[in-house]
């Protein structure tokens, strides 16, 4: 258990005592030492046990004091009263991890979490219990989010692992962005925030408990903020620090979406403005991003991918320059955390959105000099020395006088990441294919279901143990009925995910809405035949809504009504259906069956056909078998040619894939100005291609001899394209301003040639550098290669002493280098 010593960036592993936890207005105080904590959320079930231990020692060396996570109920306790702790889910592990590496812990346990995860993490079983209302003051409710809350509570005592105990967790949250929503529930709403703070306090956990985002929390409850600025929040308790739960490093992705992209610019000056004011703990969602494996993610429509634009990317590689430039960042803090917990703050307005706090104590003061302006750039004399402050940005001067950081100056290299072809295969874009149909015919033409009902159910009626489920009646008639007519349609009301339908065991078509949309009408021209017909309606959930009030009670599956029209001239006479007797059946046959694993329930060897592969028919199955890439980088599957559906390797899900699902809207072709406040749909990219065309296998679902993919192809594709790459540095672009050191490094692969040079004005992004009006007079690109080529790592001084002089007067220097891996 980590005993952190303040500003020195050490760690004292100490597994018998316990360390007192507390806080006042000014900050976070662990064994008597206030303290300023840098934080990162890392969600366990999003990445695989095997890569915690990686992640958690790149995020301590990124500069990290804490790991922030949230509990998964619906993972947890997929049933009621039968939990699941393994594998990737095991908690105890995750923060045992968390404690080797000396770091501190934020435990999340909601347990309601939104998180884009499925249900907002809630078991849906929940949902169908009777009496039940979800997040208010409601027994059945609060009887089972206690049995819970409790549940974990108790196992991380057993293992001692509160700071109070001796442990890392330094701080519990109860519940998660109520007061976003608790206008809906009214005075049931505030009665329930308040017996959540008893309820947590019972506990006895030994540290402080957190609400985020609620203005009302109860006290000792600390309120917190999550959002993309946290400068200007102030807690609801003179008594409490100022805390940010959530700084969002960007954004999550929806199917249709485009790729979203906050700067590292913009995200470093959040954090120095936040510290500016007086803030004493940030928190990074999402710091590691991860994979939404099997059917965990929410929305509905959220992607497979939860990247988040994080400065660990999905793949736990580094995302530079972000990472680099939050840990230059995060070291300068550090440095001055005395003097920022415990000294004197003196605040200086200056015109146009500038200002100076400065920070003193016992002789000592820190300064932080800010200009919030968007556009101009400013120039301010302070104690009789000029500084300049670019637009947006945040300059820190540990000793009032020199600056040692800027927000808008990034002196870190930018990482450019390629996709390199799997060359353990030797024909790796050619992989050979196996299939075999969906067995459907039992409910498009038989109907037969698993149970019935005389009603259309609410999808999660079912407990959302499958994606797919089967609504199925018959429609007796004949041509002496009313609505007969040469023109009928059908009409069914659908609940905004995806819509399949069959009459008469054919196929009619399908439906399906953009993410937001939470309904919308399949209507289509139906021939009916006199007599039976049989309906069958599949519905496909794509994650169960996650947010937002009474969220639970949205409905998924065919809410109705479910119609036949006949019109008859400008005449039209409705058959409603809803009260129809309807037969379900849940899933589909090759998932109830297991296709997918590597021992099915059912022989599966002579099913398969290798002849006559088809291409861009619906629900079908593909098997093929691939060797593992060679070496240690991460590994993706290329879906490109695929509709939609669902992937397993070695009988592992890696999620849904959606590649035929474009990305909607437009983009802009410049390039991304940093300044000003950010947005989710500012600097957006990858307009008109797949939302998703790449999805993450990591190392531990594969094995050195032959592995198989599985493929459940729902709207039809063509496997043909399907193909296994790794994800590897394509090119570094090294960045130093003037007496700074540029640190270049391919990531374990040595450099391979510099491309590009410069030392003095440059213009251009990575990838198309060009010297601008003044360079040195030295040739920059022969020192760098000397320097670099040849090498995994080099440094290089950014200096006339190093690099040349130059004919670039007052104005800032700066080395640029393009390298290739």
């Amino acid at each position: 258990m980590p005993d952190g010593v303040s500003g020195k960036r050490r760690w004292v592993v100490n597994s018998i005592r316990a360390y007192q936890v507390s806080h006042d207005g000014r900050a976070i105080t662990i064994n008597g030492e206030r303290r300023i904590l840098l934080s990162g959320s890392i969600h366990y079930p999003r990445s695989t046990a095997e890569m915690w231990p990686d992640l958690i020692k790149k995020s301590k060396e990124g500069g990290l004091d804490a790991i922030e996570t949230y509990v998964f109920w619906n993972a947890h306790e997929p049933s009621r009263r039968e939990y699941d702790f393994s594998g990737n889910l095991d908690l105890i592990r995750f923060l045992k991890t968390i404690q080797d590496e000396g770091l501190y812990a934020v435990l999340r346990i909601g347990p309601y979490v939104c998180a884009e995860w499925n249900y907002g993490g809630f078991p849906v079983w929940l949902h169908n219990m009777p009496g039940i209302e979800l997040r208010t003051a409601n027994t059945v409710y609060m009887n089972e989010m206690q049995n819970f809350t409790k549940l974990i509570v108790d196992m991380v005592k057993q293992e001692k692992l509160f700071a109070s105990q001796g442990g890392p967790i330094i701080l519990a949250q109860i519940e998660n962005e109520y007061g976003n929503a608790q206008a809906a529930y009214g005075d049931a709403g505030k009665a329930y925030v308040h017996w959540c703070s008893n309820m947590a306090q019972s506990l006895d956990v030994g540290v402080p408990w957190i609400m985020c985002q609620q203005p009302d929390a109860p006290q000792p409850m600390i309120n917190t903020c999550n959002g993309y600025y946290c400068d200007q929040f102030t807690p609801n308790n003179p008594n409490s620090p100022k805390m940010w739960t959530e700084n969002w490093t960007g954004w999550f992705k929806n199917w249709g979406g485009k790729d979203p992209l906050r700067t590292a610019e913009d995200l470093a000056y959040s954090v120095a403005r936040f510290y500016q004011t007086g803030g004493t703990f940030q928190n990074y969602y999402m710091y590691h991003g991860g994979t939404n494996f099997g059917r965990t993610s929410g929305g509905p429509y959220i992607t497979t991918t939860y990247d988040y634009n994080a400065p660990l990317d999905e793949f736990g590689n580094l995302a530079q320059p972000k990472y680099g430039h939050l840990k230059e960042l995060h070291d300068v803090l550090h440095s001055m955390e005395k003097v920022l917990t415990n000294g004197n703050v003196t605040n200086t307005a200056f015109e146009n959105s500038v200002a100076v706090t400065m920070y003193a104590l016992d002789g000592q003061s820190s300064c932080f000099f800010s200009n919030a302006n968007e556009t101009t750039d400013a120039t301010i004399t302070y104690k009789g020395v000029k500084y300049h402050v670019p637009a947006w940005s945040v300059s820190i001067l540990p000793d009032c006088k020199t600056e040692v950081y800027n927000t808008a100056k990034v002196n870190t290299q930018t990482s450019v990441m390629v996709k390199k072809s799997n060359e353990a295969e030797s024909e790796p874009a050619s992989l050979q294919w196996s299939w075999r149909p969906e067995r459907i015919d039992d409910t498009i033409i038989l109907g037969r279901g698993q149970s019935s009902a005389n009603e259309l159910l609410d999808q999660k009626a079912v407990n959302d143990t499958s994606d797919y489920l089967w609504y199925m009646t018959n429609v007796d008639i004949n041509n002496t009925d009313p609505i007969w007519s040469d023109d009928m349609s059908l009409r069914v009301n659908g609940s905004g995910h995806v819509l399949h339908a069959y009459v008469n065991g054919k196929y009619l078509g399908s439906k399906w809405a953009t993410y937001g949309i939470y309904n919308y009408v399949f209507e289509k021209k139906v021939k009916l035949n006199p007599g039976k017909n049989p309906i069958a309606l599949l519905s496909a959930t794509v994650g169960l809504q996650n947010y937002g009030p009474h969220f639970d009670t949205i409905q998924s599956g065919i809410p109705g009504p479910v119609e036949i029209i006949g019109k008859k001239g400008d005449e039209s006479i409705i058959k409603d259906l809803s009260s129809h007797k309807w037969s379900y059946t849940v899933g589909l046959n090759g998932i109830s069956n297991k296709l997918f694993a590597q021992n099915p329930k059912i022989k599966t060897g002579n099913w398969w056909n290798s002849h006559d592969v088809p291409i861009n028919r619906s629900m079908t199955w593909y098997k093929t078998t691939f060797k593992a890439p060679l070496g240690n980088a991460p590994v993706v599957v290329d879906m490109q040619g695929l509709g939609k559906g669902a992937a397993w390797v070695n009988g592992q899900s890696i999620g849904r894939y959606w590649p035929s699902y474009l990305a909607e809207g437009s983009c802009s072709t410049k390039t991304c100005d940093y300044r000003g406040p950010y947005s989710a749909d500012k600097c957006t990219s990858k307009c008109g291609e797949p939302t998703q065309r790449w999805y993450h296998v990591p190392r531990s679902f594969l094995s050195t001899d032959e592995n198989t993919l599985v493929l459940f192809e729902e709207f039809g594709g063509n496997p043909s394209f399907v193909n296994f790459q790794t994800v590897e540095v394509g090119k570094a672009c090294g960045s130093a301003y003037e007496n700074k050191t540029m640190e270049l490094s391919c990531n374990g692969r040595p450099i391979t040639a510099i491309r590009f040079a410069n030392f003095g004005e440059s213009e251009g992004i990575c990838g198309s550098f060009a010297k601008g009006k003044c360079s040195s007079v030295k040739d920059v690109v022969s020192i760098v290669q000397k320097a670099c080529v040849g090498k995994e790592t080099c440094l290089v001084h950014a200096s006339d002493s190093v690099l040349g002089s130059t004919n670039c007067g007052n104005n800032a220097k700066r080395l640029l280098v393009e390298a290739v891996c």
